[in-house]
C-alpha cells in the first residue's frame, strides 16, 4: 500500500474519538495531513479543558501512523480550542508545554499581561496537593538537562535582517569559546536552513526525538528541516506554537551555554506566547537607523518588558552601506538610530553592523561571515555584539536574577 494522505487518514479511523464513540477522522478533528519522504505531520483538535487527559489519543495517533510501511517519522500535534467558537484565546496544552517561569508569573501579578491571551500562570500547587503535582492535578516538569541560557532575538517588523544577526550572534558566542545552538522560531519563513547551508533532515535520536542538524559547530533545529523550502506553513497561532514546544522539548540537545532563538518578527500571538511560556534568559532587539524601523523595534521591546523578558540590548543592522569598490561609507537608511533609541529607552546598545555585499553573498551561500570571513570588520561587528550580550546575561546574574530554565515533563 502506497504512502499517501487517504492511506494515513483511513489508518487514523483505527484511533477512537474523545469520548470512546466514532473516530477521530470522522469527528473532524484531524487536521490537513502533511507528507514528504516518508515524515508525516498533523494535528488533532480538542477541546482546550480536556487537552491533558487526551495526551493518550495523540499517542495512539501516532503510533498506528508510525507502524506504516514507509513512514520515517511523524510529527502529531495534539492543539486545542476553546468551546464556544473561536480560537481568539486557544492555545496548545496538548504539546505539554513548559511552565511559566517565576518572573513571568510575577509580571503577569503585577500587570495582568497576557491573562485572556496566554496560560494561565502556574504559581504552584495548592495546599494538600500531593508531590510532583502542578495545579490542575497535571505531573510536574523536569528540567531539560545542559542549557544555560535562551536568547531571543527579536524584532517588531520583517525586513531588517534578523535571522542573519542570529546566526550570527551564535556563532559569535561560539567563538568566545562557549558552546552555542539555534532553534529557529519563525515557523512560516525558516531562515536558518539556508543561512547555515543544511539540507536534509534531522535524525532520530529515539523514540519520539530528534537530533539537532549541525553546521560550523552549531547545533540547529527549524521547521524547515521538515518541509519543502518553497512549502507554505498554513497553520493558526495555537499550532505553531505548539510545534515550537515540541522543537524544544522533544529535540536531542547537547549541553549548550546558549541557545539562540530567532524569533518570528512582528508582536503577534506566537511571540506573545513564547515570551509567556519559554523561560527567557533575555531578548536582542534588532533594528535598522530609520525611524520607521525604531517605531517597530520599540513596540517589540515593549512587549518582551511586559512579560519581564530582560532586554539584554539593541543592536542597529545595515547601520552604514560599505562600497565593494572604493570602500567609502553612504548611510543609506541614516545612522545612529538605534544607539539614540537605547539611549532614550534606558537599555544596553550592544553595536552596530553594516551594510556590506559581503554579508548578503555569504548569508546567501550558507556562509555565514563570522566563520567564513572571519577578520572582516563585519565578522568582528558580531562577535562584539555577542561578547556584549553575554556580558549582560552574566551582569544579570551577578545582580541575583536566576537564570530561567528549559523544562519538560517526564
Amino acid at each position: 500500500m502506497s504512502l499517501s494522505k487517504e492511506t494515513i487518514l483511513e489508518r487514523l479511523r483505527r484511533v477512537k474519538g474523545p469520548d470512546l464513540e466514532g473516530n477521530i477522522v470522522d469527528l473532524g478533528l484531524v487536521s490537513e495531513v502533511l507528507v514528504k519522504d516518508g515524515r508525516v505531520s498533523f494535528s488533532i483538535t480538542v477541546p482546550v479543558h480536556r487537552a491533558a487527559e487526551l495526551e493518550g489519543l495523540r499517542q495512539a495517533a501516532d503510533k498506528v501512523v508510525r507502524e506504516m510501511d514507509g513512514v520515517t517519522g511523524v510529527a502529531a500535534v495534539l492543539t486545542a480550542e476553546r468551546s464556544g467558537g473561536g480560537n481568539g484565546g486557544a492555545r496548545a496544552p496538548g504539546a505539554r508545554q513548559a511552565p511559566e517561569s517565576a518572573r513571568v508569573q510575577q509580571a503577569r501579578a503585577r500587570t495582568g499581561v497576557g491573562a485572556a491571551a496566554g496560560p494561565a500562570a502556574q504559581a504552584g500547587p495548592p495546599p494538600g496537593a500531593a508531590p510532583g503535582a502542578a495545579p490542575g492535578g497535571r505531573p510536574r516538569t523536569l528540567q531539560i538537562a545542559g542549557i544555560k541560557h535562551m536568547i531571543a532575538v527579536a524584532s517588531g517588523k520583517g525586513g531588517v535582517g534578523k535571522s542573519t544577526v542570529a546566526v550570527n550572534l551564535a556563532l559569535g558566542l561560539q567563538a568566545t569559546g562557549l558552546k552555542a545552538g539555534i532553534l529557529d522560531a519563525d515557523i512560516y519563513g525558516p531562515s536558518q536552513p539556508r543561512l547555515l547551508g543544511l539540507t536534509g533532515k534531522p535524525e532520530l535520536a529515539g523514540p519520539g526525538r530528534l537530533r539537532p542538524m549541525r553546521a560550523y559547530g552549531l547545533e540547529a533545529m527549524s521547521m524547515g528541516f521538515l518541509v519543502e523550502e518553497d512549502t507554505p506553513i498554513v497553520w493558526r497561532g495555537p499550532m505553531v506554537v505548539s510545534a515550537l514546544t515540541q522543537m524544544l522539548r522533544d529535540v536531542a540537545w547537547s549541553e549548550l551555554d546558549a541557545l539562540v532563538i530567532d524569533m518570528p518578527p512582528g508582536t503577534g500571538d506566537v511571540q506573545l506566547s513564547m515570551a509567556q511560556q519559554v523561560p527567557l534568559s533575555g531578548v536582542v532587539i534588532v533594528c535598522t537607523p530609520q525611524d520607521l524601523a525604531l517605531i517597530d523595534a520599540r513596540k517589540g521591546l515593549n512587549m518582551f518588558r511586559k512579560v519581564d523578558v530582560p532586554v539584554l540590548g539593541i543592536v542597529e543592522n545595515m547601520s552604514t552601506f560599505i562600497c565593494p569598490h572604493c570602500g567609502s561609507a553612504t548611510d543609506i537608511f541614516a545612522h545612529g538610530g538605534a544607539q539614540f533609541e537605547a539611549k532614550r529607552l534606558g537599555v544596553p546598545f550592544l553595536g552596530e553592523v553594516p551594510l556590506t555585499v559581503a554579508i548578503r553573498e555569504t548569508s546567501d551561500a550558507g556562509k555565514p561571515v563570522v566563520v567564513s570571513a572571519p577578520s572582516s570588520p563585519a565578522a568582528e561587528a558580531y562577535r562584539v555584539i555577542a561578547a556584549r550580550a553575554w556580558a549582560e546575561l552574566e551582569r544579570d546574574k551577578k545582580s541575583a536574577r536566576a537564570a530561567p530554565r528549559i523544562v519538560m515533563e517526564s
